[in-house]
């Protein structure tokens, strides 16, 4: 992919480095788009760590559970089944809870003055949001970056993670159909963005589609009469349809709606984790327009900010949605439920769409205090 695609651009500096001389002992990657992280967690994995290897040396470490001594430990001792260790670390803002930490950033500093040359430390820093233009960065995440930058911006690369741009999106709808043998038109690209809202996790899924579907038709181009055909398939699939259901507390459905969407979808830890990211922002959403009392679009686009928008055609069924939860407690529950799904997700549990429908029937579920009790 051409380095012309500025959201792309600090991503594949990254993967350079990565398979190049340059490779730094640890990284933060910092931003919650999820599509980029996944980008930067597959070339990461397809250049140092071979899948017969990952048993041994990939490590999927989270702070709320496992020490930063631990895992410092754990990344300077030399693995006897793999050559090579990659430790991702996740929960990264407990380092920047109460207190002052000086410990733990006293033990960062004396192991990255002599790190081990065959480990890669990752800290995944996706509680913050990194909106296309910086200058519309929320103050809050702007004071959390910088505390970073001061405090690991010396001994790890800070790779940005920042929302796509809607641009950058459809050039990257048309390079890809092209690197597949497809060719979109411009007018199906824009379509297909502009529909979606530019949420690319949604928007690789849904050219896979459509590369697929033009391959079973023996079709070597994609028009704008295609993508409507889908993106109308794709709304009924979609997690606004999902979390409809389960603001309805109608838990069937809503389960009826996750099959679909788990159908739809290529499988595996990132197709997984994509729809608990994607079903926490909407929850989000959620709370917004549910504590700012939102009735209309009009409200809605004056109190969810630039990087934080709703797909258009979801507007109004999201209004609705919010309005029928009764106080931001609700949700403020259905958020800890994602996150608890989230971590479990990322510990490689033996059923992942176990997971996800558990996490579902507790989101619809009427009976929502003892469920939170019983957790």
């Amino acid at each position: 992919m051409s380095t012309a695609l500025r959201s792309f651009a600090g991503v594949e500096r990254f993967l350079a480095e990565i398979a190049g001389d340059a490779r730094k002992p640890g990284y933060v990657l910092l931003g919650e788009e999820a599509f980029l992280y996944a980008m930067c967690r597959r070339g990461v994995l397809q250049e140092l760590l071979p899948e017969d290897q990952r048993d041994f040396g990939l490590h999927e470490l989270d702070l709320a559970e496992t020490s930063i001594f631990e895992v410092l430990d754990l990344a300077q001792t030399p693995s006897l089944m793999a050559p090579f260790q990659v430790l991702f670390v996740r929960n990264v803002k407990l380092l920047y809870g109460r207190g002052q930490k000086k410990d733990e950033f006293a033990v960062i500093e004396e192991y990255f003055r002599r790190p081990n040359p065959q480990a890669l430390i990752l800290f995944v820093a996706d509680y913050i949001e990194l909106p296309q233009d910086l200058r519309k960065m929320d103050m809050q995440d702007k004071e959390r970056t910088e505390k970073i930058r001061e405090t690991l911006g010396d001994v790890c690369g800070i790779v940005e993670l920042q929302r796509v741009s809607e641009d950058d999106a459809v050039q990257w709808v048309l390079r890809e159909g092209a690197a597949k043998g497809v060719a979109f038109s411009e007018d199906a690209a824009r379509e297909l963005v502009d529909a979606l809202g530019a949420e690319m996790m949604t928007i690789s899924s849904e050219v896979e589609k459509l590369v697929l579907y033009a391959g079973a038709t023996g079709a070597k181009q994609v028009g704008l009469n295609d993508v409507e055909a889908m993106v109308s398939a794709a709304k009924q699939r979609s997690l606004y349809e999902l979390t409809d259901a389960i603001s309805l507390r109608d838990a069937p459905r809503a389960l009826a709606l996750l099959h679909g969407l788990l159908n739809a979808s290529e499988g595996g830890e990132e197709a997984a984790i994509g729809h608990v990211f994607a079903l926490a922002k909407t929850f989000r959403q959620m709370l917004v327009l549910n504590e700012k009392q939102v009735k209309d679009q009009r409200a809605m686009w004056q109190v969810l900010w630039p990087g934080f928008r709703v797909a258009p055609f979801a507007a109004d069924a999201l209004i609705a949605q919010a309005r029928r939860y009764r106080d931001r407690s609700e949700l403020m529950r259905g958020l800890q439920w994602i996150a608890k799904a989230d971590v479990e997700l990322r510990s490689s549990p033996p059923d992942k769409r176990l997971v996800l429908e558990r996490l579902v029937l507790r989101l619809a579920g009427k009976a929502r205090e003892p469920e939170m009790n019983a957790a």
